[in-house]
């Protein structure tokens, strides 16, 4: 006899971790079409594994070593050790999860601020629309780092949230007048038009009508938000204006501070995180490639 279970549809909690494997393999398969983009892919995922998994197996670097101080690469240490005879592979594993967090947590605030404020500005038009222009423009003529900088004496930055929230409100100008410039030309559209005929409200026609339309830009000024985070986020650890702890800026600032570039072995020290760094911003970039095909399926070829 058959089972009431048996007859029973495939759906519900039971079933769904065959929806999300197959999920997953769509979504592998979509970034496999660009090459380049998939191979962006890779390396983000192994950076993010390295960060978190890693950190399981790679016991950090506590302890300093005066007996081997800028050590080649070897078994033991593979990357070196810097002028403390510091493991540099372990001052990398345990040192870039506070630079992904902050880039994604920052490329998150960005976008949304800039996607919601040049949405209402184009929808809504009028004085609100000058008023923000006219905001955007003054805001993009400020140099952003420098006061960033100053900001950073002011203001103990301290704080992941609190960073994120001023990189962000920094940063939201430019892709403000993107976002604005793309909604004014789907305004023009049918059904956009016929949504705000029927009056189906303001926050229904941006996040239903208009905003699918604009998933494949926002995907990319997303991640181009993460990487201009990740480069103040470098560069204010650089200075010392940022108290953070474990950090590639850090490694690069204690390269600086203590003199490393006078010495010649000391090249692992001082190209670790700078690689580090370059790769992970390789890697969205390269990423974002494949993620515009995946939301813009008239870029796909084949």
């Amino acid at each position: 006899m058959t089972s009431t279970a048996a007859l029973m549809p495939k759906t519900g909690i039971r079933y769904w971790p065959g929806r999300l494997i197959r999920g997953i393999g769509r979504f592998l398969k979509l970034m496999s079409r660009n090459k380049t983009g998939f191979v962006g892919f890779l390396i983000f995922i192994s950076f993010v594994l390295l960060t978190t998994v890693g950190t399981w197996f790679v016991p950090p670097a506590t302890s300093a070593d005066i007996t081997a101080i800028y050590a080649p690469p070897s078994w033991k240490h593979l990357l070196g050790t810097d002028s403390q005879g510091k493991d540099i592979f372990a001052q990398i594993v345990h040192g870039g999860w506070d630079i992904l967090k902050m880039a994604l947590l920052t490329g998150i605030i960005s976008t949304f601020i800039g996607v919601a404020l040049g949405s209402l500005s184009a929808l809504i038009g009028g004085g609100f629309d000058a008023f923000l222009s006219m905001l955007a423009d003054i805001w993009l003529t400020i140099p952003r780092f420098p006061l960033l900088a100053v900001l950073a004496t002011l203001v103990k930055l301290d704080n992941m949230l609190l960073l994120a929230l001023l990189l962000s409100v920094l940063s939201w100008a430019g892709l403000y007048r993107s976002i604005r410039a793309q909604v004014f030309s789907l305004k023009e559209r049918d059904y956009i038009e016929a949504a705000m005929a029927l009056d189906l409200g303001l926050w229904h026609i941006i996040f239903s009508e208009v905003l699918p339309n604009m998933l494949s830009y926002i995907a990319i000024s997303f991640t181009f938000g993460m990487t201009s985070a990740i480069y103040a986020q470098v560069g204010l650890v650089f200075l010392g204006l940022v108290p953070l702890t474990r950090n590639w800026g850090v490694m690069i600032n204690l390269a600086w501070t203590q003199g490393a570039i006078f010495f010649k072995d000391s090249v692992y020290f001082i190209m670790a995180p700078v690689t580090a760094i370059a790769l992970f911003q390789l890697s969205i970039v390269w990423m974002s490639r494949s993620l515009e095909e995946i939301f813009n399926p008239r870029l796909r070829t084949g």
